[in-house]
């Protein structure tokens, strides 16, 4: 039976806590449709990403977040249930590697910036060689990005869920901004070809030399 998100992340102690808030009532009974699958919706939403956060939890208890980026659409859906990536080479900490192996549970944060969206997702992470699964390792690699691939992550769907955009601040990358400004320099361009050609009209009608 799948996992609904809030009931895999709503504990005792959670709900606790929202009681202490005042809070308890709101999350009681059906609030989202549970799914065991990603939809189009979500999927698209993955592919127009080029980095999310990925947490997990070492064997003595300590909980650890990390930072992964690619070029865009790097996180790849194998399926609708299944997804993987490149890991690539970092400052070889090996911090998210190492929690793995005491434990494959990970939560993913994949935030869309512009548009004031994120979806988070609970899944189990499974480390493969480079070499494990020819085939996967063709969908994930990118040949066109300069980093250097140490394994492949694949993560098998438990649950997901959308955030509210509430505190998520719009930020934009440079290829946002320069699609966003091209057109307003094209204009300004063309403004200022005609300002040239009037002011030149203007000072042969004057006798301006």
């Amino acid at each position: 039976m799948p996992y609904h998100f809030l009931e895999v992340a709503i504990t005792p102690n959670v709900r606790r806590a929202q009681a202490e808030m005042g809070a308890d009532q709101i999350w009681l009974g059906e609030h989202h449709c549970a799914s065991d699958s990603l939809t189009e919706s979500e999927l698209a939403f993955i592919a127009a990403r080029d980095s999310f956060y990925i947490a997990s939890v070492s064997e003595t208890d300590w909980p650890y977040v990390q930072h992964r980026g690619g070029p865009q659409g790097f996180l790849k859906a194998v399926d609708n249930k299944t997804l993987a990536f490149a890991d690539y080479r970092g400052n070889r900490q090996y911090i998210s590697t190492g929690n793995f192996v005491a434990n494959d549970r990970a939560c993913l944060f994949l935030v869309d910036y512009p548009r004031r969206a994120r979806l988070k997702i609970y899944m189990h992470v499974e480390k493969l060689a480079l070499d494990t699964d020819p085939a996967l390792t063709d969908l994930v690699f990118d040949a066109g990005y300069r980093a250097k691939t140490e394994r492949i992550l694949r993560l098998r769907l438990e649950a997901f869920d959308w955030n509210c955009p509430q505190h998520i601040t719009p930020r934009y990358t440079e290829g946002e901004v320069e699609k966003a400004v091209t057109p307003l320099r094209e204009r300004l361009g063309q403004l200022e070809s005609e300002n040239t050609k009037l002011r030149a009209r203007l000072a042969a009608a004057l006798g301006v030399k």
